[in-house]
């Protein structure tokens, strides 16, 4: 998988990508957790969980209503699918809790928590992160930064709610982060 990951990323032969490449590598990210809990939390579930939003956004955009409405490039569905969770690079930590085994002995259990040391939101995060080594578009830039959706805080949903008519990529990354999550890695689909 990160084989494929890195050729995907440089693939795209953005200015700086190799530089970002290398800070990834110094980072957790190809062992990082996807969260904590609702899907991917286990190592390398972060780099499992993009390389399925690329695989999932890249099959929405042949179909209706994105195939005849979107007529968007290769780099950018790399950049925007492999990139768009960068900023749960560095973001988990392992601790250990107490817990009963199955004869009812406590025995320490890892499990994983945040430590959020750049507390700058989620998908801005990540755009921040990506935009310190490459370019984005302002079409890449709002896809990342708007791709949790209305899962974002209610006050937000009118201003989703104007990106998603400027931005229809928007709602396709959406959907892909949310069918690689629900449907692929819950159900064991990958």
């Amino acid at each position: 998988m990160k084989e494929e990951f890195i050729e995907l990323l440089k693939s795209t032969n953005r200015d700086g990508i190799d530089k970002l490449l290398a800070w990834i590598e110094k980072s957790d990210f190809y062992k990082a957790p996807a969260s904590t809990r609702f899907h991917g939390s286990y190592e390398g579930g972060l780099l499992e969980h993009s390389l399925n939003v690329y695989k999932v956004l890249k099959q929405k955009l042949k179909q209706f209503p994105y195939a005849d409405l979107l007529n968007i490039k290769e780099d950018t569905i790399i950049i925007i699918t492999l990139l768009h969770d960068l900023c749960k690079a560095n973001y988990y930590c392992v601790e250990m809790r107490n817990k009963k085994n199955e004869d009812g002995i406590w025995v320490k259990e890892p499990y994983y928590s945040i430590n959020d040391t750049i507390p700058y939101g989620h998908g801005e995060k990540s755009v921040m992160m990506i935009s310190t080594f490459i370019n984005l578009s302002m079409e890449e830039m709002y896809a990342i930064r708007w791709h949790m959706g209305f899962s974002e805080p209610k006050e937000l949903h009118n201003t989703l709610s104007l990106v998603l008519e400027k931005y229809p990529l928007v709602m396709a990354l959406h959907e892909a982060d949310l069918e690689a999550t629900y449907i692929l890695e819950n159900r064991g689909l990958k």
